[in-house]
């Protein structure tokens, strides 16, 4: 079920947690650009686009954390946290497929959970009812898959180290995938309940 959400909340823009969420989004297109130079020819900047990830996933536990702590939830921040995540996990998916990494049936998998969650949020608009709020089994499957992807990254070399990215970053992505699912189907669910509230009240 999702967990509503008590505190007040703020129409400013300019907090802290919302500046960790733009600077999030800000990193994406950077991050993509590190992850594909060696595809065209480019030197290989993988140091710097897992420095890049860790920072998304910090940045992502401090945002909401520092938003409930200090009261500075607000509908920005509600809007640019999960489109953060979003497009790190879209952005990281084609990297890794691109470098051949990810295997393609991985990332169709995930893209489909997303590609469900379109047409859930598309089914709420023709309601009047907002996107579905982000839930604790949807942060826990980003958590997963956020440190999934750079231990899978990591993984894209020799020796001891690359062979133990492979284990743990396909452990978490496994788990991740699934969760993501998981919380994709309770959205599906959420949706269903409040279409058919809405049939029975007409």
């Amino acid at each position: 079920m999702e967990v509503q959400e008590t505190r007040v909340q703020t129409d400013r823009v300019l907090t802290i947690p919302n500046i960790l969420s733009m600077a999030r989004l800000v990193g994406v297109p950077l991050f993509l650009w590190l992850i594909l130079r060696p595809v065209f020819g480019g030197p290989n900047s993988d140091n710097w686009a897992l420095l890049i990830l860790m920072f998304s996933g910090i940045s992502d536990y401090l945002d909401g954390k520092l938003a409930r702590k200090w009261n500075q939830i607000s509908s920005l921040g509600r809007l640019l946290d999960p489109a953060a995540d979003r497009l790190y996990i879209l952005s990281t998916l084609v990297g890794l497929t691109w470098r051949e990494i990810l295997p393609l049936w991985v990332t169709a998998l995930l893209l489909a959970r997303e590609l469900m969650l379109l047409v859930m949020v598309a089914i709420l608009r023709r309601h009047g009812y907002p996107p579905p709020q982000v839930n604790f089994l949807g942060k826990a499957a980003t958590f997963n898959l956020m440190y999934a992807f750079p231990l899978l990254l990591l993984s894209d070399g020799s020796g001891w180290l690359a062979t133990l990215a492979a284990v743990f970053g396909w452990a978490f992505a496994g788990w991740g995938t699934t969760l993501y699912w998981w919380a994709g189907i309770l959205y599906v669910v959420q949706v269903r309940r409040l279409v058919k509230a809405d049939a029975v009240a007409d």
